[in-house]
């Protein structure tokens, strides 16, 4: 049983639409709480988030009978504080139960000490699912829009650009990649073994130092930078005795591993409890493949054929051309950001490049806000069907082409309405930044799903930021000019 958030007011409890917040404070959270305020108070979009929160978290379970759960409003506030103050659950934690403000916004009263656990807190944000938090975005959008446009009939002006979120992911090589599968079998099969009484497993964690120190020892050695091909080719056989070593101490045990499997399922046990074991070993037996690959045949390993974790075998290795930073691992994601500094939608850009996306990526944009009518990018979106398609559904379209132009298109990029689009097309990279200071700098969530609802939260999260900023503001302005009346 859940409710969206409860009716009755307790004694010293406070309305969520009569907390007060200083005005003078610079810091992120008034400015979060009072735009999650903004959206509480006003009736229309309270009406739809809630409508969503209803129909869309465990559609399947029935809200009125069973044991209370936590309040649907409850879950909203504490995943957008989590996303969008870059807090881990720990920080998370320790916030919902000791601030003030926070409880407020949580309808907990002053007198009530009902303090909330640690995966009572991950449980519940996990049921927002990326998208839910789309469709609240698109509400909260829309409040925002009313709120700081002055005209209905104002078009919306967007800016597209696309940036890299990083997974929460070591440096790969192909030695510590097999290290991460190995000790993971190894961990595992302990871990079964020990429960079902099947021995041969008792030094696993000595087995894993092991495994360890000889990662180590290849991590040390380095190619003979001599001119005596003596000594370079001395350097070259022990780099490779050490990998033949390494690589055969590894399948030792996923051999082992495999009998143990075959003793377990001798014991009773079902095959499905082995998936991931399996997972793990099949990226042994892939590391192990290449790393003799590469360094007994000499080979050079296809970039489609690596895989840059074990843990987050999403992440891809991405070159941008960026001074100072060479590669970033993780995932593409596209913003499109309108004059008023709202987020109207993102992409996440998996084995995909910023010309494959502009097309599809627009059309839904321009589904969700048909006020849409002009967007800029840069040259990395171009190519001629781009070109083409795109003004079919914009007015306005600024998109640089590469290489030499045609007097053509030189006279098009000079027109007036391509100059103010392209001058004004750099604040988008104002907000990045301010996704990428608020959580969207590295995503510590596992998995492609994980991903998705981590940098969807943090869209969503952002917008009721910039509304919350945009009331505070308003305030500030209102308390000057009444200290100005009094002077």
């Amino acid at each position: 049983m859940r409710k969206t958030l409860q009716n009755q007011l307790t004694f010293g409890e406070i309305d969520i639409s009569k907390i007060e917040f200083d005005p003078k404070s610079r810091d992120d959270i008034p400015q979060l709480l009072k735009g999650l305020q903004y959206m509480y108070t006003d009736h229309s979009s309270r009406k739809k988030i809630f409508q969503i929160l209803r129909e869309k978290i465990s559609p399947k379970v029935d809200k009125n009978n069973g044991r209370p759960g936590m309040d649907l409003w409850k879950i909203l506030v504490m995943g957008v504080l989590r996303l969008n103050l870059n807090w881990d659950y720990d920080r998370l934690h320790e916030m919902v139960n000791n601030h003030l403000k926070i409880r407020e916004m949580l309808g907990q009263d002053f007198f009530n000490r009902n303090l909330y656990h640690m995966q009572t807190l991950k449980d519940n944000i996990a049921l927002l699912t990326p998208e839910i938090l789309d469709e609240i975005n698109q509400v909260v959008v829309d409040c925002g829009h009313k709120l700081v446009k002055k005209k209905d009939q104002i078009h919306l002006k967007g800016r597209c650009d696309s940036f890299v979120v990083e997974t929460n992911v070591h440096f790969p090589t192909d030695a510590n990649l097999l290290f991460d599968a190995s000790r993971k079998v190894i961990s595992l099969t302990a871990a079964l073994c020990d429960k079902f009484d099947v021995p041969g497993w008792r030094q696993s964690k000595h087995n894993i130092k092991k495994q360890k120190k000889q990662l180590r020892r290849i991590q040390k050695l380095k190619h003979s930078t001599s001119k005596n091909p003596n000594k370079t080719e001395r350097k070259k056989q022990q780099i490779k005795l050490a990998y033949i070593r390494y690589t055969a101490n590894v399948r030792s045990f996923i051999e082992k591993a495999c009998d143990a499997q075959k003793a377990l399922v001798n014991n009773g046990m079902e095959q499905c409890y082995f998936g991931e074991v399996d997972y793990f070993i099949a990226h042994a037996e892939r590391q192990i493949e290449q790393i003799l690959r590469r360094v007994i045949g000499c080979e050079a390993i296809p970039h489609h054929e690596k895989v840059f974790s074990v843990f987050e075998p999403h992440t891809e290795w991405i070159c941008k051309g960026k001074a100072g930073v060479p590669v970033e691992l993780g995932i593409r994601v596209a913003i499109l950001e309108d004059q008023f500094g709202f987020l109207l939608n993102h992409c996440i850009m998996q084995n995909q490049t910023d010309e494959k996306i502009a097309i599809p990526f627009v059309r839904e944009s321009k589904e969700k806000f048909p006020k849409l009518r002009s967007c800029s990018f840069d040259k990395g979106f171009h190519s001629p069907e781009n070109q083409e398609q795109l003004r079919q559904i914009l007015d306005n379209v600024a998109l640089p082409k590469k290489g030499r132009l045609s007097k053509k298109d030189a006279a098009n990029q000079c027109s007036a309405g391509f100059s103010a689009a392209k001058e004004k097309h750099s604040a988008v990279e104002s907000a990045i930044n301010a996704l990428e200071v608020h959580g969207l700098d590295r995503c510590p969530d596992h998995g492609i799903y994980g991903f998705r609802r981590y940098v969807s939260a943090a869209v969503l999260a952002r917008n009721i930021q910039i509304i919350g900023s945009v009331l505070i503001k308003r305030e500030q302005r209102a308390l000057k000019r009444k200290y100005k009346n009094v002077a």
